[in-house]
């Protein structure tokens, strides 16, 4: 089978396509998955350019979706053809947070989904979303669950709130099309005009240039009248005290990303004073999928692909995510 390896230290140049040898049939409680599609998304990045190391000759790539080919010995929650996606933490099936680590997930402490065919526990996958294509469901698996835990299982998200996403990659346009499916209102915030206009054509209802208005922070507070009750923060240390800002007293921040670097302060008097809850968070369990793929099963919208890749030129499609052109998620389909 073929598949995309990173030869260590990592860097875009040094991923290649290499034959590995056909994983076999599954044996008790695991399937066997003819890969079609995986997306691209931050912590991918960060593992094939060296930023967070891992083993030599990895197979890089946390999402995966594909078809079931074959099940083994026991498994009950699937049949061969039926269209199946990953999950980023495959041991953490339930329940509160169990893991702080990377150690297993897919694509960094083991080997991920750059391949045609993978055998893994079924554990390790739910269904894919009804009528999805494959690349369309790959990126439910990190961007979109990240998204749908952060507003629906930790933000409780109902209808008539106000949300706030910083940007337009994949974890802040889902968070846009979830937030509009629960009824919410939404602003967002970019440096380009014309992915504003495009936002506001997905269902945004307040869009803010912060290379324009640097402040963004009080003007999201006075759009929502006083706050809003959910903001999605992909920034981390650079955006974390416009956030603050912007969040309404006993509001939630789900603190996701770290764009603008892995420490820096926080303004700790404000955070207080707004009694507002900051969150961190990564991903979620297998029952939060299987949860979010049944409310997809009745929306009526689609994930956005900017663009899409071949298996041979993943090094290419992290370029273009360093670019910062894209809008929504970038899909490699093979």
């Amino acid at each position: 089978m073929k598949a995309m390896i990173l030869d260590a230290p990592g860097g875009l140049d040094r991923l290649r396509q290499v034959d590995r040898p056909d994983p076999g049939a599954p044996g008790p409680g695991m399937i066997r998955v003819r890969l079609h599609a995986t997306s691209l998304n931050y912590h991918d990045y960060g593992v094939v350019t060296g930023r967070m190391p891992t083993e030599d000759g990895r197979i890089p790539m946390a999402d995966g979706a594909g078809i079931v080919e074959a099940v083994g010995e026991g498994v009950r929650d699937f049949m061969a053809g039926d269209a199946v996606v990953s999950c980023f933490f495959p041991d953490w099936q339930e329940g509160p947070p169990r893991i702080g680590d990377f150690s297993r997930v897919p694509g960094d402490g083991i080997d991920g989904y750059a391949c045609e065919l993978v055998v893994g526990p079924a554990t390790a996958f739910t269904r894919a979303p009804k009528g999805y294509s494959h690349a369309e469901a790959a990126t439910i698996t990190t961007a979109g669950l990240t998204a749908w835990r952060s507003l629906v299982v930790d933000g409780g998200l109902k209808a008539g709130d106000r949300v706030l996403v910083l940007g337009t990659g994949g974890v802040s346009i889902w968070a846009l099309q979830i937030a509009r499916m629960m009824g919410a209102q939404v602003a967002v915030t970019s440096s380009s005009d014309e992915k504003l206009e495009r936002a506001r054509s997905l269902g945004a209802a307040h869009m803010i240039n912060y290379r324009t208005h640097p402040e963004w922070g009080k003007l999201v507070h006075d759009w929502a009248g006083g706050g809003v009750d959910h903001v999605i923060e992909v920034g981390g240390p650079g955006t974390l005290a416009q956030s603050i800002d912007a969040v309404r007293i006993g509001g939630h921040i789900g603190l996701i990303g770290v764009l603008t670097g892995f420490a820096g302060d926080v303004p700790t008097a404000t955070l207080m004073s707004k009694q507002a809850r900051l969150q961190g968070l990564i991903v979620g369990s297998r029952r939060m999928q299987m949860e979010f793929v049944r409310a997809l099963d009745e929306a009526t919208f689609r994930p956005v692909i900017d663009r899409s890749f071949a298996l041979d030129e993943l090094a290419d499609a992290f370029r273009y995510q360093e670019s910062g052109d894209h809008f929504g998620k970038i899909a490699v389909t093979f």
